[in-house]
């Protein structure tokens, strides 16, 4: 049987007004320490966004977005936080912040393929 491994996620959220606490579900990010893994996919649904917030800066979020992926990147890309160590760059990520970005708790679970994990997460979290 392949070796299982532990991995932690977290559910991207836009929040277009943070006083209500409404958000829509826009992409995941996992992070699996023995496989050396840190990724984040998204998707923007720009007419339900657009729908509940119609002032949104859709350009403004997907930038914001973007940068999460390039700090996970571990790049000189990612700016200072992007050189961060592998777990400090998942804890920095999914810290709380009141801001139109935001992530869920993180939440744990097993995986023997973080990168097929990440894709199911998505297509049952966000799609």
């Amino acid at each position: 049987m392949p070796a299982m491994h532990l991995f932690e996620y977290a559910v991207l959220r836009v929040v277009p007004r943070v006083e209500r606490e409404e958000f829509l579900n826009v992409g995941v990010i996992v992070y699996c320490r023995s496989l050396g893994f840190l990724e984040t996919r998204f998707a923007l649904p720009e007419a339900r966004l657009l729908a509940v917030a119609p002032d949104l800066d859709l350009a403004e979020i997907t930038a914001r977005l973007q940068a999460f992926e390039r700090i996970c990147r571990g790049k000189a890309t990612g700016g200072t936080i992007g050189q961060l160590p592998i777990a400090e760059r998942f804890r920095w990520l999914t810290a709380t912040r009141s801001t139109v970005v935001q992530s869920s708790a993180v939440h744990p679970g097993r995986c023997q393929d973080a990168g097929a994990t990440l894709a199911r997460l998505f297509a049952d979290l966000v799609l």
